[in-house]
C-alpha cells in the first residue's frame, strides 16, 4: 500500500474559499503549476518564501508516493506593466537601462534563479518551460478565444472581451471580485481608446519600432500578453484540467483570473482543480518589495552584508524560519525572529544527531506511532508546516529525556522515531544539517565571535586600543567584519 493511501490530505482552495479533501484527477500521479520569476532582478526573500512554499508542496507529495509532474515557467517576455496601457516590459526596461539585449537580461537572472534556489535546497521542478518557447502555442490559444467570440482585433493587439465573458461565466470568482463593481469603480485612462471596456486585457499587443522582443503573428508583429503564457504553458504540459495550480497572493487578480477566463474561453472548462496562494513576507512590519527598497536579497542574509541583520545566517535557517508560519499566513521578517529560529534549529539538528547515542530499552515510554502520524496529520492539515516542526520539538524533548536515562525506548521504536525525524527534517522540509555536512558549526562559530567581540569591548574600556585594534583588524583579514553601533557590535561574514 502506497503511504498517500494511508493520509487523507486537504488543501485549502482559493476558488471554493475552503479546505477541500484532496483527490487528485489521476490515481498516485498529481499535476501542479506553479507561476515561475519574472526574470528581469535578483529574486528577493519574499520571492523565495513563494517558491519554498511550493517546494514543501513537491516534496510532502513525493514522500507520499504520488508520481507528480510540476511545471513551473520562467516569464521572459510579455509581463506588461498595466497590461500593456502603459508602461513596458520590465526586462526590455533592464535591458535598455545596462544597454545589453533582453536575452542577456534573462540569462543573468535566470542563473541567479536557479543558484538561489540550489543554496535552499529546493528541488527543481519536473518541466520548466519559457514564454519565449512556447509562441506558437500562444498564438493558437489567440486563435481560438477569437473564433469563440471572447476576444477581438484592434491595431493590430488582440484583446479579451471581459464584458461578453461575463455574461456565460463568472469573471472575478477566483478573486470574489464582481464585474459590475469593476466597471463602476474604474476611471477612465487617457490610452483607452483600444480596448472597448477598461477591464479587458491584452492577448497580443502589437509591438512599437523601438520594441526589441517581437515575433509574427496573424494580427502584428508583436508579443504575447503576461496572463497568455501560463494558460498555454500549463495546458500544454498538464492538460485542460490539472489538479493544482499556485503561486503569490499577489497574483490572484488580475493574473490568476485572467487564466481561468482564458481557459475556459477557449478550452470550455474550468482549468484547474485546487488553487492555492502562498502569502507575503513583510520586512519589519513592512511589505518586502522590490520598489520601495524594503527588500533583502537572499545573498545579502547569508553573507550578512546589509544594514537590516545583526549577522549572517545559513540558507537552511531562513527556510526553518519561513516554515514555522503556515504558507498562507503573512510572516514577518526580522533579525530577532531569525536569531530565535536559529537556535531552534541547531537544537533540533542536535537531537537528531545524538540518536544514535540512545541506549534502548524493553518498553517504551513514548508513543512513537502515535506521534509519527500527529506528524503527518500536521501535513495532511493543509500542509501546516509549524504545527509540523512543534512535533519535531516534542521529539527532541524526549530524545534528551532517553538520554538523560527519565524516559525510555525501545529499539524498535527508536529506529521508527529516527527514521520519521529524517523524513521530515530533511526529505519534506529540505533542510540542510550544515554542522554534519560541512563540520562548520555555526552556532559555535557565532559564540567564538560574540567571545571575541566582548574581549574587545573590554579592551576598548580599558583603553587598550592596540588589543582592540588587533581583534578587529585580523578578523577582518579571515573574511569577518565588525560593525559598530548604537546597539553595539555586529559581524558579517564575506
Amino acid at each position: 500500500m502506497k503511504l498517500y493511501e494511508q493520509q487523507e490530505l486537504h488543501i485549502y482552495n482559493s476558488l471554493s474559499k475552503k479546505k477541500e479533501k484532496f483527490t487528485p484527477i489521476h490515481e498516485g500521479a498529481i499535476g501542479m503549476y506553479v507561476c515561475g520569476p519574472t526574470v528581469y532582478s535578483n529574486v528577493h526573500m519574499g520571492n523565495c518564501r513563494t517558491f519554498l512554499s511550493f517546494d514543501l508542496v513537491f516534496r510532502y507529495f513525493k514522500h507520499l508516493g504520488y508520481k507528480v509532474r510540476y511545471v513551473r515557467n520562467i516569464t521572459d517576455a510579455g509581463h506588461l506593466e498595466n497590461d500593456g496601457e502603459s508602461g513596458d516590459d520590465p526586462i526590455l526596461k533592464k535591458a535598455r537601462l545596462e544597454r545589453i539585449e533582453p536575452m542577456e537580461v534573462v540569462q543573468k537572472y535566470t542563473v541567479d534563479f536557479h543558484t538561489t534556489m540550489e543554496k535552499f535546497n529546493a528541488l527543481p521542478p519536473s518541466i520548466e518551460p519559457t514564454a519565449t518557447g512556447h509562441i506558437i502555442e500562444q498564438i493558437d490559444i489567440v486563435k481560438t478565444i477569437i473564433s469563440e467570440g471572447f476576444a477581438y482585433v484592434k491595431n493590430g493587439s488582440v484583446y479579451f472581451d471581459v464584458v461578453k465573458f461575463n455574461e456565460a461565466h463568472d469573471y472575478g470568482k477566483l478573486s470574489g471580485r464582481k464585474l459590475e463593481d469593476m466597471i463602476t469603480n474604474t476611471r477612465e485612462l487617457a490610452a483607452q481608446s483600444e480596448k472597448k471596456n477598461p477591464q479587458d486585457f491584452a492577448l497580443w499587443k502589437k509591438a512599437e519600432p523601438q520594441h526589441i522582443m517581437r515575433w509574427p503573428s496573424p494580427w502584428s508583429d508583436g508579443f504575447p500578453g503576461w496572463h497568455l503564457e501560463c494558460t498555454a504553458m500549463s495546458t500544454k504540459y498538464l492538460g485542460h484540467q490539472f489538479d493544482i495550480h499556485g503561486g503569490g497572493m499577489d497574483l490572484k487578480f488580475p493574473h490568476h483570473e485572467c487564466e481561468i477566463a482564458q481557459a475556459e474561453a477557449s478550452n470550455k472548462q474550468s482549468p484547474v482543480n485546487v488553487w492555492m496562494h502562498a502569502n507575503m513576507l513583510t520586512l519589519n512590519g513592512k511589505k518586502m518589495s522590490k520598489s520601495t527598497g524594503n527588500n533583502i536579497l537572499p545573498n545579502e542574509l547569508i553573507s550578512g552584508n546589509n544594514d537590516i541583520l545583526s549577522k549572517a545566517y545559513p540558507a537552511t535557517v531562513a527556510k526553518f524560519f519561513m516554515f514555522q508560519a503556515q504558507y498562507r499566513s503573512i510572516l514577518d521578517f526580522s533579525d530577532e525572529a531569525l536569531a530565535a529560529s536559529e537556535k531552534g534549529f541547531y537544537r533540533l539538528m542536535d537531537s537528531f544527531r545524538s540518536i544514535d547515542s540512545i541506549s534502548t530499552s524493553e518498553k517504551s515510554s513514548f508513543d512513537v506511532t502515535s506521534w509519527r502520524q500527529a506528524c503527518y496529520n500536521a501535513m495532511n492539515d493543509d500542509f501546516n508546516s509549524p504545527i509540523l516542526i512543534a512535533h519535531l520539538f516534542e521529539a527532541s524533548k524526549q530524545i534528551n529525556a532517553f538520554k538523560e536515562g527519565t524516559e525510555s525506548i525501545t529499539e524498535e521504536d527508536l529506529k521508527l522515531l529516527q527514521k520519521t525525524m529524517h523524513d521530515f527534517l530533511f526529505d519534506v522540509l529540505g533542510l540542510v544539517d550544515t554542522t554534519h555536512e560541512t563540520g562548520d558549526d555555526s552556532s559555535k562559530l557565532n559564540g567564538a565571535i560574540e567571545l571575541l567581540i566582548e574581549l574587545r569591548n573590554q579592551a576598548r574600556a580599558n583603553k587598550d586600543f592596540s588589543t582592540s585594534d588587533r581583534i578587529r583588524d585580523e578578523l577582518q583579514e579571515v573574511g569577518i567584519h565588525l560593525k559598530d553601533g548604537k546597539e553595539g557590535t555586529t559581524y558579517s561574514l564575506n
